[in-house]
């Protein structure tokens, strides 16, 4: 009997300590970007999506079983130009906010490559089309803020086609816009709260 009050024990103390290694970060919008960059005739044009939430989950112990659940509100887009940002946000052959008013990921799958790198697959809407991709990410740093939280930052990078997404701008003929889109994340996340809502 005591042998198995020693187990139990030891096994509390030991999900206790994996509990504290799983970390959940609410993405603090104030302070996460979504940059993008497109051809523009012979050059290329550049805005962010400032407006990130979401929820990460890292485990520290295995990065594989971590994820990412995210929502860029497309209304929040700035190409420092108001009447651009108008024309995108609210043209049907574009990002038709409208209709569409946000984009979202949702990880699969993490492959990890260290403790602090890998590749994230999931889901991501646009448009109202669904495709699987996978891009490289790498967690910048864990730590202390001034306010007494813990704030997380990741980097990552993808390219995605717009004609993927029933976007059909840079297909077209002669077209100004680049069909190919590059994307740079750059998320700071605060460690949650129990009734923390990041949503």
């Amino acid at each position: 009997m005591k042998n198995l009050m020693v187990g139990l024990v030891l096994a509390g103390f030991t999900s206790i300590a994996f509990a504290q290694n799983i970390q959940t970060y609410g993405i603090d919008n104030t302070h996460s970007f979504a940059n993008f960059t497109i051809r523009h005739v012979v050059s290329k044009t550049a805005g962010t999506f400032p407006d990130v939430t979401g929820l990460i989950t890292i485990d520290h112990d295995n990065l594989n079983n971590s994820s990412v659940k995210a929502s860029i509100n497309i209304l929040s887009v700035n190409t420092n130009n108001a009447k651009r940002d108008e024309h995108i946000t609210t043209k049907p052959e574009y990002l038709d906010a409208g209709k569409f008013a946000k984009m979202t990921f949702e990880s699969t799958s993490v492959e990890a490559s260290s403790k602090t790198e890998g590749i994230l697959h999931g889901s991501f809407t646009l448009h109202g089309v669904t495709k699987q991709i996978s891009f490289p990410f790498k967690i910048l740093g864990i730590g202390s803020d001034p306010w007494g939280g813990t704030r997380m930052g990741i980097e990552a990078h993808t390219s995605i086609k717009a004609s993927d997404y029933g976007l059909a701008w840079g297909v077209q003929p002669n077209a100004p816009i680049g069909d190919e889109v590059d994307i740079t994340l750059l998320i700071e996340g605060v460690k949650s709260s129990p009734d923390h809502k990041p949503f």
